[in-house]
């Protein structure tokens, strides 16, 4: 048996629902527990995703034990499967269109960065074929009226992966309340046609749907509106939350970059200290490992800025060291 591959993930995405109220009563909805904790595998890199779980915070309303999740966070991966949906889109692309086998598609996976065996390559274009196959078959229409009973009716978020530039786009349409797949489709364009082609049939079942959640992309948006201008539609806050910090979080990239170009002079400091064996010194180093371990601040923009972190802890240091300058005089020379 071949030795699992660790991944260590190189950030954690916390995620909540995009609604912030309770649809039933209108009451805010209050954290209740976790929903899901993975690690999934991307082409951008591998990230630890936590969905959190919300309840209404009004125990006398009948909807009390319905716990909302974030459909962005389920859009990343697939249930019980730590590959993120645009390592299957370039695996199925890879099997299907240019008939690669198992050993030239890990390898091709492997100028990804992602190290994987030719048995999961074997699972991810398995889980690939069974996405493709995904229609409004009897367990998924059960589904969607048990949503529409408990719900008055279903929402759904259509997403798009695109594994690589000049590829076809992978198509994913998911109820978001049940998590079910409701639909999935590769197509070349995405062209308003085609996206309405995929919708079509899930609005031919009337079950009312209460909404629908996406990245915002314009021929999403258009097909929505010309085949149910009637039904709401929410651009994810996720990226809306991305899209409208973009200035904010470029400045405060200069900013980092500027604290990080005035502190280079630092490797100065240390190299004088090292030769000095003074308590002024000791204390000099001390600073210098504090100022080097800011600068490797990464935060998680838009809401937790690196820039705006690094300058906050630099300014604390600086007053600290100011201090500490105050009182040498009472020190023993």
């Amino acid at each position: 048996m071949g030795k699992k591959i660790k991944r260590i993930p190189q950030e954690t995405k916390y995620f909540r629902p995009e609604i912030h109220h309770c649809p039933h009563c209108g009451s805010k909805l209050e954290y209740c527990h976790t929903v899901s904790d993975k690690t999934v595998t991307t082409l951008n890199g591998v990230f630890k995703i936590v969905n959190m779980g919300y309840r209404c915070s009004n125990g006398l309303c009948s909807n009390r034990e319905t716990v909302y999740r974030s459909a962005e966070a389920e859009s990343y991966s697939m249930k019980y499967l730590t590959f993120g949906l645009d390592v299957l889109a370039l695996v199925g692309q890879l099997r299907f269109r240019e008939q690669k086998h198992r050993s030239e598609i890990a390898e091709e996976l492997l100028h990804h960065g992602i190290k994987t065996s030719e048995r999961t390559v074997q699972t991810l274009y398995e889980r690939y074929s069974l996405l493709l196959r995904a229609s409004l078959n009897e367990h998924v229409q059960q589904a969607l009226q048990q949503v529409v009973e408990e719900h008055k009716g279903i929402v759904l978020s259509i997403d798009g992966i695109q594994p690589e530039k000049g590829n076809e786009t992978l198509y994913v349409i998911r109820e978001v309340i049940s998590g079910t797949i409701v639909a999935a489709k590769n197509v070349k364009s995405s062209s308003t046609e085609e996206l309405k082609e995929l919708i079509q049939p899930i609005l031919e079942l009337g079950f009312p749907i209460l909404g629908f959640i996406s990245d915002g992309q314009l021929s999403i948006r258009k097909a929505i509106e010309e085949l149910a201008p009637d039904i709401p539609y929410q651009y994810c806050q996720y990226h809306y939350l991305k899209d409208i910090a973009k200035p904010v979080v470029d400045r405060d990239r200069k900013l980092k970059t500027s604290i990080k170009k005035n502190l280079r002079g630092i490797r100065k400091v240390e190299k004088k200290a090292m030769k000095m064996d003074t308590l002024e010194a000791e204390v000099a180093l001390d600073y210098a490992a504090a100022i080097r371990s800011v600068l490797l601040e990464d935060g998680k923009p838009p809401l937790d800025l690196p820039g705006m972190n690094v300058y906050e802890r630099t300014k604390a240091i600086q007053e600290s060291l100011e201090k500490c300058l105050v009182k040498k005089g009472d020190l023993p020379t």
